[in-house]
């Protein structure tokens, strides 16, 4: 291992046995690179891909302090992965999106409040305006959609999950926006799916969470067959 991967790898540890906490600031950089063992070059390395991590920041003038530790924030640097292995066929990131989705459905119907049941209905009856719109608003569409799907998230109880869900979710707007516009019905279809799933979220019912969730994300998987291998929607959205 490199010098930079001993700052790295001890300030991870001091973090995780208590050393360091959420918000605390690190020593001086002197203090802290003879403590580590390593020299001040080294140390402003290490630091600085700890930054790049989201486990430190660095303030000009004040110090490095560790972050809130937010489990998405960390989770981050996982969009790349799924940038890179959703090249050349986007179905692979919307089949594992689908395992996460379904998994937080189930989850949330026991767990979800009835404020972001009602936040959620608020949604589902702006989307119903936006889908018989002409034209369709499509962009609000798809960004009512994501708000839709990131309050079950959300309402999960497994951070995790929510973390994972972002960095996936994130990574298939465009195919989502593609659909929009180029599918037959398709924003139609989607609002009854949103509306089966929070019907079966009102009825604290896990399993047919679980099921409409699967249901509605099979469908948006069966129409990227079409997609194109680079689809650049927003060029084709109607001016204005």
């Amino acid at each position: 291992m490199s010098r930079t991967d001993d700052v790295v790898n001890g300030i991870k540890r001091m973090i995780l046995e208590g050393v360091f906490r959420p918000g605390d600031r690190l020593p001086v950089e002197k203090d802290l690179a003879e403590s580590l063992g390593v020299s001040r070059g080294s140390l402003r390395e290490g630091v600085s891909a700890l930054s790049i991590l989201g486990i430190v920041n660095t303030r000009q003038g004040d110090g490095t302090y560790v972050t809130n530790l937010d489990t998405t924030q960390l989770l981050a640097p996982m969009g790349f992965v799924v940038d890179l292995q959703g090249q050349g066929d986007a179905r692979h990131i919307h089949t594992v999106r689908r395992l996460l989705e379904c998994e937080a459905a189930r989850l949330a119907a026991t767990r979800i409040t009835d404020e972001a049941l009602a936040q959620a209905k608020d949604l589902l009856d702006e989307a119903a305006r936006s889908v018989g719109q002409r034209p369709p608003d499509h962009e609000r569409i798809i960004e009512i959609d994501i708000a839709f799907h990131r309050i079950i998230a959300a309402h999960s109880d497994n951070p995790v999950l929510v973390g994972l869900i972002e960095a996936f979710a994130g990574r298939t707007v465009r195919g989502r926006l593609w659909r929009s516009l180029h599918e037959e019905g398709a924003d139609r279809r989607t609002h009854e799916e949103h509306v089966a799933i929070w019907t079966a979220l009102v009825a604290r019912d896990p399993e047919r969470a679980r099921i409409r969730m699967a249901n509605h994300l099979v469908g948006v998987e069966e129409s990227l067959h079409g997609l194109p291998e680079d689809p650049d929607p927003v060029s084709e959205l109607p001016a204005g």
